[in-house]
């Protein structure tokens, strides 16, 4: 601990900085708590580029002269969002946390707060789900500038390079071993004759899991005793399958540990890949499938190991319900965003774990160019099925669902019928089967390819596509009736039976508007009818705004 003139005299040498840098910031008397939450993440992530180990965050400092002009600021006192505690509500928004501490103390200029923050030195440090950098004298987001994110990923240690020291080879299953022999012939069949003449120590150190003959925490990853996994602790090394029944009950589970080069499967092997009879007709489609692509699931679970934070402590989750399988690992996304991985089509640049990674290209379990997560796309749209939904809503946790259902039969129909769709149309088709909502701009590019009509944002399968796919009743349902069949039947109603409650148009209305339509846009289209007729002069309110009485008006209705 500082004592007080030790704290003189460390914000003495800050102040003869000549200017605030991208670890260091000077403020007189404001206390914003966003914004501070703010800065401890731009000055954690500043001072990491900066080769510094601590970053500050000074209050009761003039920003211009630094000089000291004292603050009434008390981080004690001060509230923050849900009235929680200032300090707390920073440090629970801090992830990782890298830790701060604070320094309240008189200064021959005046009183001074101090916050000293720990720099980051493995990933990016974000404030609630958000990494924030200085540029210059301003604070921004980290994502605007990829180059520094890019620098702070690879200023971290890769710990699944790191030797376990007290590993041998002896802590290695001979399965696992031989497995990873079969696999790296595949992956290299030019060094099949090659690799025979190899004792296992030459295999290792040329499959990259071993280094000079000593045990990587990778190779206990991928090849290691279950036993072995004692020997990365405090670090989980653990895949988890739950099993839970459509009301999120868990029915069964088991755990997993090392070797998970033939952990895998065996998880491959306790999910219950159903056989599929009930799906959409015709001849094109199978009469029979199996609700998961066995690749599919492989593939993702091979990247949740991949990219899988090991220091976070957390396990590898594989989730089946009866219509889908959750897997999930703890760690950002470091893309940022599975569109731009698929539309980028490129390689990624920054791996959380590159050595692990390079063992597991050797090995056959990922490819080298990060085409994973767009096969396992293109892998469903030949089956016709949704595709895998990606959740990233969590800053610490990559989350993908892969369903084993059809949801929407128009869907599947459509792609069986329109194989010239190119992928990124058939991802924001499957958008559209799911509800999700999409930009104007990708509005129009389903229009443009002629696969959906409607008025943004209400879409549905055009007319060209339902006479192919056999939907022509539906699209009329669901594209509903022009303008002026709603607007007589209104007019109908309140004629006969006026006046008319707002309750009796929706009732007659309802059932008769598009099926694509929310209650909500239902009203909505109800109250424009309704009030196009009254500028009109066709109807008129007789009651009152909160409860009207809809009668006829003084415009004669043309026959």
């Amino acid at each position: 601990m500082l004592n007080k003139s030790d704290l003189i005299a460390l914000v003495d040498r800050l102040r003869r900085e000549p200017y605030e840098t991208e670890w260091l910031e000077f403020k007189e008397n404001w206390y914003e708590p966003q914004v501070i939450g703010e800065y401890f993440s731009a000055l954690s992530n500043g001072a990491c580029l900066a080769g510094k180990n601590r970053a500050y965050l000074v209050f009761g400092i003039d920003d211009a002269t630094h000089e000291v002009v004292g603050t009434s600021f008390d981080p004690y006192t001060v509230k923050a969002k849900g009235n929680q505690d200032l300090l707390i509500w920073l440090s629970l928004g801090l992830q990782p946390n890298v830790g701060f501490e604070t320094h309240i103390f008189d200064h021959p200029g005046g009183r001074v707060v101090l916050f000293e923050i720990g720099g980051a030195w493995d990933r990016p440090v974000c404030f609630y789900g958000t990494a924030y950098i200085r540029v210059g004298s301003s604070r921004t987001t980290l994502a605007k500038h990829p180059d520094k994110e890019r620098s702070l990923w690879n200023r971290r240690t890769d710990w699944t390079a790191e030797l376990c020291e007290r590993a041998t080879l002896d802590d290695l299953d001979h399965d696992a071993i031989s497995k990873a022999r079969e696999q790296f012939k595949i992956k290299h069949p030019k060094m099949v004759d090659e690799v025979a003449t190899w004792d296992d120590l030459t295999f290792l150190n040329k499959a990259k899991l071993t280094i000079h003959g000593a045990i990587t925490n990778s190779a206990i990853i991928l090849l290691g005793k279950p036993e072995a996994a004692s020997l990365l602790s405090p670090a989980v090394v653990k895949i988890s399958w739950i099993l839970k029944d459509g009301q999120n009950r868990e029915l069964d589970y088991e755990h997993f540990g090392p070797p998970f080069i033939l952990q895998v499967d065996r998880v491959l092997q306790r999910i219950r890949n159903l056989t599929l009879r009930t799906l959409p007709s015709g001849t094109l489609f199978p009469q029979e499938i199996s609700q998961y692509d066995p690749w599919v699931v492989r593939e993702g679970l091979h990247n949740c190991i991949a990219h899988q934070d090991y220091g976070l402590r957390g396990r590898i989750n594989v989730v089946e319900t009866p219509n889908s399988i959750l897997l999930s690992n703890v760690g950002s996304f470091i893309p940022g965003d599975v569109e731009k991985v698929i539309r980028q089509d490129a390689p990624l640049e920054v791996y959380r774990n590159p050595f692990l990674a390079e063992a597991m290209v050797n090995l056959n379990m990922i490819d080298t160019q990060g085409g994973g997560i767009k096969r396992m796309f293109q892998a469903q749209i030949k089956r016709f099925f949704p595709l895998p939904d990606y959740d990233l809503s969590q800053p610490d946790r990559v989350a993908v669902t892969v369903r084993g259902e059809i949801l929407d039969e128009k869907y599947s129909r459509l792609l069986m019928d329109r194989a010239d769709l190119d992928l990124w149309l058939v991802i924001l088709l499957d958008k559209m089967q799911k509800k999700v909502s999409i930009s104007r701009d990708d509005h129009k590019r389903l229009k443009d390819a002629k696969v959906v009509e409607g008025r943004y944002p209400t879409l549905l399968i055009s007319g060209q596509v339902a006479k192919m796919t056999g939907q022509e009743a539906r699209h009329i349902l669901e594209r509903g009736f022009n303008k002026k069949y709603y607007l007589d039947l209104i007019v109908a109603l309140v004629d006969e039976h006026g006046p008319v409650s707002r309750e009796k148009i929706d009732e007659l209305l309802t059932t008769k508007l598009p099926e694509v339509l929310t209650e909500k846009q239902k009203k909505s289209k109800v109250h424009n009818l309704l009030t196009e007729l009254s500028t009109s002069g066709l109807i008129r309110n007789s009651g009152s705004r909160g409860h009207p009485q809809w009668i006829m008006g003084n415009k004669p209705v043309s026959s």
